[in-house]
């Protein structure tokens, strides 16, 4: 028996669950991360040197350089906290449905929370 259902092929008119955008946020800031490792790794390499060292050093005193470097930290706060809440999940902690939205509205909230104090610790 084959069956007529509808099929809805356009991404953007489905609505999906905030666990379900945590999850896909997810994935995007580790691909994000991952593409920021060379920049990371530019920075080390001068980091080595002396004089590089304190190119650096100057150069994280401006304030356009603190912003990118607070704008940086976003994702990788974000991917940290949402990484221990896929752990939790992993040992069946908060996997119901009502334990899956409260710990994808905590890590909005945890995410906000560092990324403020990341901020006051920059400035």
């Amino acid at each position: 028996m084959e069956k007529k259902r509808p099929k809805n092929l356009n991404l953007l008119t489905i609505h999906f669950p905030l666990p379900a955008i945590i999850s896909i946020l997810h994935r995007l800031s580790g691909v994000f991360l991952f593409l920021l490792i060379p920049v990371l790794l530019v920075g080390l390499s001068m980091s080595l040197t002396e004089a590089g060292f304190d190119s650096l050093h100057q150069g994280f005193n401006t304030f356009y350089i603190k912003a990118i470097l607070w704008a940086g930290l976003i994702p990788f706060f974000y991917h940290l906290v949402a990484g221990i809440r896929h752990l939790l999940s992993d040992v069946h902690v908060g996997d119901s449905l009502k334990g899956g939205r409260r710990g994808a509205q905590l890590v909005l909230l945890v995410t906000i929370v560092l990324t403020i104090l990341a901020g006051i610790w920059l400035w």
